[in-house]
């Protein structure tokens, strides 16, 4: 696949770089950009970060980087049980256990939410940091809403993470969370002040939060470009139309005037027609 000009392969974090230092120069710095290239895609368009995934794969299958890139780019493209098997490869080869929340959601994505409900319990989790461990918690309570068990999953998202005032990277997802499992479950007036929190929290806009409270204060939003288009578009109708008219007027001028004896009335059809006196 074509790689831009611009990339160099030298964007990479360096703790990849690191690993790719394995590899001849040349195979690592190919490597290396067609991992930019997965990092630069894949939230706009994963299906290209997938295509780039799967050259990188292609030329370094062995180092643990690339593996979690694979795992990532079919992850985001719903390619669940190929995500899970790059994620457990990379994490075999690291020995490391961030991946373990992603691994829970492949699962989840597999149509097994026991599974990933077992990965939550297990004692992986406790080696994760509180990014990680937050994390785990979004895909337990989404495993209990996928069961149809939305009081616990309600309960899974109650935390001193989703009480603290302050804002963390994942505060604004954790408290999104737990307002839209209470919504489901009709609580309709919490879940309206803790989207209100989630907007708050979103910094980056990582959540729909806002148009969450417009749909539930029953606000609809106006696209002001439609609205300036479709304002210029009747300002030409009506100029148009008055061109017309004007057209018209002057062209019935002209056949009263041609007219010497005639008499003007609606034919069968409606239209207007001009009777003139043989002579």
């Amino acid at each position: 696949m074509p790689i831009p000009e611009d990339v160099t392969g030298d964007e990479i974090d360096k703790d990849v770089r690191q690993e790719l230092q394995s590899l001849p120069k040349t195979l690592a710095e190919d490597v290396a950009k067609n991992l930019v290239m997965v990092a630069r895609l894949i939230d706009e368009d994963p299906e290209g970060a997938y295509g780039y995934s799967k050259v990188a794969l292609r030329l370094a299958s062995r180092v643990a980087a690339v593996r979690e890139a694979g795992g990532f780019a079919a992850y985001a493209t719903q390619r669940y049980s190929e995500a899970l098997a790059e994620f457990r490869a990379a994490r075999r080869m690291s020995g490391g256990v961030e991946l373990w929340p992603v691994m829970a959601d492949c699962e989840r994505g597999l149509g097994r939410p026991e599974k990933a409900l077992d990965m939550a319990g297990a004692p992986e989790v406790n080696k994760l940091d509180k990014a990680g461990q937050v994390e785990m918690r979004l895909v337990a309570a989404g495993a209990r809403r996928d069961l149809g068990q939305l009081d616990a999953a309600i309960v899974t998202l109650q935390s001193p993470e989703l009480a603290a005032g302050s804002v963390q990277p994942w505060t604004a997802r954790l408290r999104y969370a737990y307002a839209d499992a209470l919504l489901a479950a009709g609580r309709e007036g919490e879940a309206r002040e803790w989207f209100a929190k989630a907007l708050e929290a979103d910094r980056d806009g990582s959540t729909d939060a806002s148009d969450r409270l417009a749909e539930m204060d029953g606000v609809d939003f106006v696209d002001a470009l439609d609205d300036d288009e479709d304002e210029v578009a009747t300002e030409q109708g009506t100029e148009s139309g008055e061109t017309v008219v004007e057209q018209a007027t002057e062209e019935d001028e002209d056949e009263a005037g041609d007219s010497v004896e005639g008499q003007v009335g609606p034919d069968e059809a409606g239209h207007v027609v001009v009777d003139r006196d043989e002579d």
